[in-house]
């Protein structure tokens, strides 16, 4: 996969008439704003609810990170400007002086150390990824006004990776004393900790980041407004409205029809249209979300499949392969996703840190599905749901579709149980599938993300398997991960991190399918800089010159 983005826009003039359709800039510059069509409507304005990329996207337009990271998701300076490791479990970040909450107070250490707090007293998240980072920490204490000293229990070589996922509150937004890092006795805070509905409704919605919450009405739209006392580069729009839009072809009307500026995922079969419309230009940024399914593997009998010796088949590897030999990757790509895809034959996209150099390839055979599930017991098939979002990932109804229509041509009589994401991911997270979609962009830009939460056994202490929701556990991936886990030298690591995608692999807990492209549209008169962790963002989008 490229991770070059491919940009085209068709500069030709519109008619005078059409003016504030088609060529909108000068409607754009007189009123400032920008609206914006969301393939997938975030959850929760609480930063710490829910990592997902819709929500995570969301939430940066208000709060900010300690670490950054570019289109390319390369690490930059956020609201940490500098940091190092001083030794193999110390880590000391540099705060950014003059940064300011959108209520005019000062972004302190207190605030840094209230925020790790926070993220391991939220009983309202769903999944663990924050609490899995800060249960990694031994101690943090601030030193001066300007710096914050962090020591992990084990070795942490991806610390400043992991704080470029952890949005920054303000202390204020909860009664405390002085705010200290013990968690044991509540960090210093005498008041209840602040709830997804307070982050909703804009009580606690206070950041450092360019814009403000206006309102977030769920199924209606997400209105934004320009932080004019932001510390960084002030964004182009002083309003910015974000309107959620699930079906592509409504989305893709309503760009060419005036409603909406920007729209994320038009259906790639529709850039052709888009290019040959005067007035509009469209950008294509391959990402590195891989869209698989998990196993539930620990189960027997198992919610959503049923076999005529009562048992669980999906904790059979040769049921497991089969499954994946069942199905045609190369074809969903090129037909369901009409080719801004890639099949997927490990869990990061081929060159990545960690990932095997020339992965054995996941292949499309059909007979040789049927001969291991008559091996392993199941000549007849079995029945089996394909449970999977039907707003979240791109095109994610129609591939369950085709998944299930491949399984049933090797004997699997599989169905299809769709639903939308705020009810699939809270199901999802209480276990209630055997055979459930995900996707999972590695922001870390290493095998180690996905590996971690997915497949690693669970293990609240350290923070690993949170998400591993079917339960896998395998000694042997565990002692090879867990070393690559506090390995600090980079050659080191890369190595054992190979060893333990080729045993996740063979093990197939989880079945890659792809890996996403992402498509942005958009009106003449904006230029749009797609990224590669999938984020819509009103500050990639500018005037044109």
């Amino acid at each position: 996969m490229s991770a070059k983005t491919i940009q085209r826009l068709l500069p030709a003039a519109c008619a005078l008439a059409a003016a504030l359709t088609a060529c909108p800039t000068a409607a754009l510059a007189q009123a400032g704003a920008l609206r914006i069509g969301l393939s997938s409507e975030p959850t929760a304005m609480d930063p710490h609810y829910h990592q997902v990329t819709p929500n995570d996207a969301m939430v940066s337009h208000v709060f900010e990170t300690l670490v950054g990271q570019d289109a390319a998701m390369k690490l930059t300076p956020r609201l940490a400007t500098a940091w190092k490791a001083v030794d193999d479990t110390t880590w000391e970040f540099t705060l950014r002086q003059g940064a300011k909450f959108s209520n005019g107070q000062p972004f302190t250490p207190q605030d840094v150390i209230f925020t790790f707090c926070r993220v391991m007293n939220n009983e309202q998240s769903i999944g663990g990824s924050h609490p899995a980072v800060v249960q990694k920490f031994a101690s943090v204490e601030a030193r001066g006004d300007d710096t914050l000293v962090i020591k992990t229990r084990l070795p942490y070589p991806l610390l400043p990776n992991d704080m470029s996922r952890m949005p920054m509150l303000w202390s204020g937004i909860v009664q405390h004393g002085p705010i200290t890092f013990d968690l044991k006795n509540g960090c210093g805070v005498t008041g209840p900790w602040p709830t997804v509905a307070d982050f909703n409704g804009g009580k606690s919605a206070i950041g450092t980041g360019p814009y403000t919450l206006k309102s977030y009405v769920k199924g209606s739209a997400i209105e934004l407004t320009r932080n004019e006392g932001y510390w960084g580069d002030k964004p182009a729009w002083g309003e910015v409205k974000l309107i959620p839009s699930p079906s592509a072809g409504p989305r893709l009307t309503g760009l060419l029809a005036g409603d909406f500026d920007l729209i994320e995922n038009p259906a790639a079969r529709d850039v052709k249209r888009i290019s040959e419309t005067p007035g509009f230009g469209y950008v294509i940024t391959p990402s590195v979300r891989v869209v698989y399914f998990q196993f539930d593997v620990a189960r027997s009998p198992s919610p959503t499949v049923k076999a005529a010796d009562g048992k669980n088949p999906l904790q059979d590897v040769r049921v497991r392969r089969a499954i994946s030999m069942a199905i045609d990757r190369k074809a969903i790509a090129a037909r369901i996703m009409d080719g801004a895809a890639t099949p997927a034959n490990q869990f990061l996209p081929d060159g990545m840190f960690g990932t095997l150099p020339q992965p054995p390839e996941l292949k499309y055979a059909p007979e040789a599905a049927k001969k291991l599930l008559a091996e392993a017991g199941y000549p007849n098939g079995f029945e089996l749901a394909v449970s999977s979002t039907n707003d979240r990932y791109i095109n994610d109804a129609q591939i369950s579709q085709a998944v299930a229509q491949y399984l049933s041509r090797v004997g699997i009589k599989a169905s299809v149980d769709a639903m939308t994401r705020s009810i699939y991911f809270p199901k999802r997270a209480k276990r209630e599938f055997s055979f459930a979609m995900g996707g999972w962009s590695s922001e870390t830009g290493e095998a180690s993300s996905f590996l971690q939460y997915w497949v690693s056994a669970f293990d609240k202490e350290h923070g690993l398997g949170t998400s591993n929701y079917g339960g896998y556990d395998n000694p042997a991936f565990d002692q090879v991960f867990k070393r690559a886990l506090v390995t600090v030298d980079p050659a080191a690591r890369e190595k054992l991190l190979q060893e333990s995608l080729a045993i996740a692999l063979a093990d197939l807990p989880s079945i890659p399918l792809h890996f996403e492209s992402s498509i942005w549209a958009y009106r003449k008169g904006l230029t749009y800089e797609g990224r590669a962790d999938q984020y819509t963002l009103a500050m990639s989008a500018k005037p044109a010159k």
